[in-house]
């Protein structure tokens, strides 16, 4: 949706909704580190979550501040550095969910 408004936030409650889920899942990863006994491939899931999110607010903040930071969020386009970031990390974070969720199956040591 970013690419298509060229960085600038869409106004739809679509792109709101799943701005709020993305921050709210980075919580949600956090916690089932600690609260679900998960096996050592399946704590990866969580644990890269956490870590794409946190350098991502990281590498976002610096992007901007080369920019400049807009006094309005109406004024903000997110760089395309930052768009791309994370394009990369969802496609290694679908493969690696797909690699935990068959692993049953698959002949590697747990």
């Amino acid at each position: 949706m970013l690419k298509k408004t060229n960085g600038k936030l869409p106004k739809s409650k679509f792109f709101q909704i799943s701005s709020l889920l993305d921050t709210l899942w980075f919580f949600i990863s956090v916690v089932m580190l600690y609260v679900i006994d998960l096996t050592p491939l399946a704590i990866a899931v969580p644990a890269a979550y956490g870590i794409y999110t946190t350098f991502g607010w990281v590498y976002g903040t610096r992007l901007l501040k080369r920019k400049g930071i807009p006094d309005s969020p109406k004024d903000l386009v997110i760089p395309t550095k930052y768009i791309a970031y994370s394009q990369s990390f969802s496609l290694i974070f679908f493969a690696l969910c797909l690699l935990v969720l068959s692993s049953p199956w698959l002949p590697i040591s747990q």
